[in-house]
């Protein structure tokens, strides 16, 4: 399994950015429930943090156990989040940057440098290197993942009790098979994303 590293840091650390943001977010696919980014910020020349790794390839204990880790690592660190009517309004690429950019945001320390994950996000409207593939292979950028997945999967288990009929503490609101039966069952909440196509789909707009 691929060890994500803080090699594209060091050459910033070494160009003089004393606050490099590496950024991801979680939630950009999912039927219901807010995307959520996170953005974190080592201090330069600070040691690989044992166990960071893109959060898609961690359990939830594994996260779990590194939530803390991460934050009391960091030299600082900020999440963002853009709400389900945010995502309708603006369409998900627009509110993902909207995360982002409050993500950024809450830093302690204004960054000099914004990694994220993927490709260019002209939405963003802020200067950000993007790496393909970069929470398989930037440590901040990974961390950053850890971070955003553990925040929207609390979010998502606490939707859950007050709506059971949709079974997010299982799939945090993607489109499995049974969360698109009980959309069928049940009809729509307001945490559900109407400009989804599934809704149009099944006749429910």
């Amino acid at each position: 399994m691929q060890i994500p590293t803080l090699d594209r840091e060091h050459v910033l650390w070494s160009e003089g950015c004393q606050c490099v943001a590496g950024m991801d977010e979680v939630g950009r696919g999912p039927l219901a429930g807010p995307v959520v980014a996170a953005a974190v910020v080592f201090r330069p020349g600070h040691p690989l943090v044992d166990g960071v790794r893109d959060s898609k390839t961690l359990t939830t204990k594994q996260r779990e156990r590194l939530i803390d880790v991460i934050r009391n690592e960091a030299l600082t660190w900020g999440v963002g989040a853009a709400s389900v009517r945010e995502i309708d309004r603006r369409n998900i690429l627009r509110a993902t940057a909207l995360a982002m950019r409050r993500a950024v945001a809450r830093l302690a320390i204004p960054p000099d440098r914004i990694l994220i994950d993927g490709s260019p996000l002209p939405e963003l409207r802020v200067q950000h290197e993007a790496i393909v593939g970069g929470d398989a292979t930037c440590q901040s950028i990974a961390a950053a993942s850890v971070l955003a997945k553990w925040t929207r999967d609390r979010l998502m288990l606490r939707l859950a009790v007050r709506y059971p009929n949709f079974l997010w503490d299982r799939n945090k609101g993607y489109a499995t098979e049974e969360h698109l039966a009980a959309i069928e069952t049940h009809g729509f909440t307001p945490h559900h994303r109407l400009s989804f196509a599934p809704f149009a789909q099944l006749r429910l707009l």
